[in-house]
């Protein structure tokens, strides 16, 4: 069965990240320079939070608070669900669709980090497995094989 693994191995495993102390309008530039949706919140070397786009939305421009003087730390997500490398691409994308959210870390044994999934990876990653089923079936069907 196909895992997290197989989707970091073809995406990598850069990372983007912020500080908490970062002010909203630092961090939404690092997204839109990267066109990334989400930001992992490092403090002292530790996954504290992350904050998305969604953030954005719901805290900042739905309060009305001024993005050059909030900071992330204010308005990231605290709770941050995560998975490892043997997470089935299922399972993962169940925790997102139960969780309703777009992003799931991807911690080691030892919790560090090792990379960061989204749901687009996961469909992508599905596509493409899709994508390669068709073909060999056309191949075996037409008698290439």
């Amino acid at each position: 069965m196909a895992t997290v693994r197989e989707i970091l191995h073809n995406k990598g495993t850069r990372i983007f990240t912020t500080s908490p102390k970062a002010t909203v309008y630092e961090a939404a530039l690092v997204m839109n320079e990267h066109k990334i949706g989400a930001l992992l919140v490092i403090d002292e070397g530790q996954l504290i939070g992350m904050f998305t786009e969604r953030d954005i939305l719901q805290r900042v421009v739905a309060e009305q608070r001024e993005a050059s003087s909030t900071l992330v730390g204010e308005v990231m997500t605290g709770e941050v669900a995560c998975c490892r490398l043997h997470t089935t691409i299922e399972e993962a994308r169940t925790s997102m669709k139960n969780l309703r959210i777009r992003h799931l870390p991807v911690m080691d044994d030892n919790n560090r980090m090792l990379g960061l999934i989204s749901i687009g990876d996961l469909n992508a990653f599905q596509a493409n497995s899709q994508e390669m089923t068709i073909h060999l079936l056309h191949q075996y069907i037409y008698g290439a094989v």
